[in-house]
C-alpha cells in the first residue's frame, strides 16, 4: 500500500529536520499541524542537496549530486521515488504547485557548490543567495499561504528577504568553518583572514535591512504559520544580534551559538508578544 509507503517518507523527513537542526525544528512545531508535514518535507529534500555538496568529501560529490538531480526529475515526473526524501518533497511541490523554477534555482546554487570557492561579485553573491535561500522561502511561502496565488504574489519579496537574511547569518556564523574546511568564501570583497569590522558592520547592516522586509511579511502570515516563521525569526536575529557584539576578529576565530537556556527564554517572551498581537 502507497500509503504505508508515503506515511514513512514523511517520517524520514521529519527525522531528518529533527537531527539536523534543533532550531528550526522547534520552529516547525510551532505551525499548525496542517503544514508541518510539508514543511519537513521541503527541509528534507534541501537538506540532503546540501548535505552532498557540504560533507560527503571521501566520496565523487559530483557523481552524488548528478544521481541525485536525475532522481529528483524522475520523482517530480512520476509523482513517486524510492527516495523517502524525494517521495515526500515530491508530495508536497505537486499539492501547492510550487514553480519547476524555484528547485532549478536551488539546484543550481548547490552545483555551484560542488566548485566554486568564492564569489568575487555581488552578482555571484546574488546568485548564490537566491538559489539557495531565497527560493527555499518562497517554496515555504506556497505552504504558509496554502496555495492562494493572491497572498504568494503579495509576500513574495517578504518572504526572499527573509530566506537572504538566514542565508547571510549563517554565512557570517559559519565563515570560519567555511574557510577551513570547505575553503569556501561567500561574502564578495572581503578577506577571511583580515575581516574588518568595517566589512562586519556592512554585511550585519545588510541582514539588518532584510530582517525588516521580512519581519513586515511575517506580521502579514496566515495565522497556521505566523507563529512558527516568528520564532525562527526571533533566533536568528539574537544570532545576529551576538554576531554584531562580538568582534570580527573573534568571529573568524569560533563559531557564534545561542545557548539553549536564552533559546527558550526567545520562546516564551515570543509567544507573550504573539498573544498580545504585538509582532
Amino acid at each position: 500500500m502507497k500509503e504505508i509507503f508515503d506515511k514513512v517518507s514523511y517520517q524520514c523527513s521529519e527525522k531528518v529536520t529533527k537531527t539536523y537542526s534543533t532550531s528550526f525544528s522547534m520552529a516547525t512545531k510551532l505551525l499548525s499541524k496542517s503544514i508541518r508535514k510539508d514543511i519537513y518535507n521541503i527541509y528534507g529534500f534541501v537538506r540532503f542537496a546540501d548535505e552532498i555538496v557540504d560533507s560527503f568529501h571521501s566520496f565523487n560529490k559530483t557523481e552524488l549530486f548528478n544521481s541525485f538531480a536525475e532522481d529528483l526529475d524522475k520523482a517530480l515526473s512520476h509523482k513517486i521515488s524510492l527516495n523517502p526524501i524525494l517521495n515526500s518533497f515530491q508530495h508536497t511541490y505537486h499539492k501547492y504547485s510550487i514553480d519547476k523554477n524555484l528547485v532549478d534555482s536551488f539546484m543550481k546554487s548547490m552545483r555551484m557548490d560542488l566548485k566554486k570557492k568564492k564569489y568575487s561579485t555581488v552578482k555571484e553573491y546574488k546568485e548564490y543567495i537566491y538559489g539557495s535561500a531565497d527560493v527555499v522561502g518562497l517554496m515555504c511561502l506556497k505552504v504558509f499561504v496554502q496555495g492562494n496565488e493572491k497572498q504568494y504574489q503579495k509576500l513574495k519579496i517578504n518572504a526572499m528577504k527573509l530566506g537572504s537574511a538566514f542565508q547571510k547569518v549563517n554565512f557570517l556564523r559559519d565563515i570560519k568553518a567555511d574557510q577551513e574546511n570547505l575553503k569556501r568564501s561567500y561574502f564578495p570583497n572581503t578577506q577571511f583572514n583580515n575581516l574588518s569590522e568595517s566589512e562586519k558592520n556592512t554585511i550585519i547592516n545588510e541582514i539588518e535591512d532584510d530582517f525588516s522586509i521580512g519581519l513586515q511579511g511575517i506580521k502579514e502570515l496566515p495565522i497556521v504559520a505566523k507563529f512558527g516563521v516568528f520564532i525562527a525569526y526571533r533566533y536568528y536575529n539574537q544570532l545576529l544580534k551576538k554576531l554584531k557584539k562580538t568582534p570580527a576578529t573573534e568571529i573568524i576565530n569560533k563559531r557564534i551559538r545561542v545557548p539553549n537556556l536564552k533559546k527558550l527564554e526567545l520562546l516564551t517572551r515570543s509567544y507573550v508578544k504573539y498573544q498580545l498581537n504585538l509582532l
